[in-house]
């Protein structure tokens, strides 16, 4: 399939390389690219002959998170709407979460919002040194709703709550001290990091890797329809807040929200 948001390759060991492809917008993730990812992960992520599958971002950032004129549409639909467009993306990460396929992140110059929610749907991800990262989405007056359950499945509840609520900005080492990624390397040599974790995969059985990705997710944190559900509602609860109609107002007029003190 052709996809107009993902650059995808796949070399002739059956590793595929996607890159989040819309460099000029910061991968943020659209209506489109939310709707291609959660495609991708039913098709090259369920596929037998794919052994890992490296996600990337292509230009300056990996992903700047949600698309904040998708996210005003949603404000100005109604509950119905809402509800519909937050259980995309609640999908979407669910199915890059339970794909069989080992997934590893590549991480670059920033990681906000959604875009850390799919570092956390990784196997593994490495970031590179002096790459931003950040829950950034209270400074919108939002929450990281669809993406709480796997980044407190990552980091567990008391170090996620450093980070979680208070949207500061953090580089790649602390990323690692929280578990977000599994290391930060110089940028030159991310590449030979991530092959490091693609190489063990191409020698062991792909059914099994599956069988045993499936194990580890159910002895861990429960992310089941019930937890998803819970996410969607609260997102769209959010929404239909007056503080994301001001704060996503502030940032695309590019003014300063109300909460924002200043010096």
């Amino acid at each position: 399939m052709s996809y107009q948001t993902l650059d995808i390759r796949t070399d002739d060991r059956g590793v595929a390389y996607v890159t989040l492809n819309v460099p000029d917008k910061r991968n943020v993730l659209s209506a489109t690219m939310i709707a291609e990812l959660t495609d991708m992960a039913g098709t090259l992520g369920a596929a037998e002959h794919t052994r890992a599958i490296v996600l990337a971002g292509a230009g300056k950032v990996f992903c700047a998170g949600g698309d904040l004129t998708w996210m005003k549409a949603q404000i100005e639909a109604d509950r119905e709407t809402r509800m519909r467009e937050a259980r995309k993306l609640a999908m979407m990460l669910n199915a890059l979460n339970e794909m069989p396929t080992p997934l590893i992140g590549r991480l670059h110059g920033g990681a906000f919002g959604g875009g850390v929610g799919l570092a956390c749907v990784c196997d593994v991800a490495l970031a590179a040194e002096g790459t931003k990262f950040g829950l950034t989405e209270t400074r919108l007056g939002l929450i990281p709703a669809t993406i709480g359950p796997y980044v407190i499945a990552r980091m567990g509840e008391g170090v996620a709550r450093r980070v979680f609520m208070s949207a500061r900005l953090f580089e790649a080492a602390e990323a690692a001290e929280l578990g977000l990624v599994a290391r930060a390397a110089p940028e030159a040599d991310l590449d030979a990091a991530v092959e490091a974790e693609v190489a063990p995969y191409l020698s062991v059985a792909p059914g099994a890797v599956g069988r045993a990705k499936a194990l580890a997710r159910s002895l861990g944190p429960r992310i089941d329809a019930a937890v998803i559900d819970a996410t969607i509602a609260r997102l769209a609860d959010t929404w239909e807040t007056d503080e994301a109609a001001h704060g996503i107002d502030s940032f695309l007029g590019k003014t300063t929200p109300r909460w924002a003190l200043t010096s």
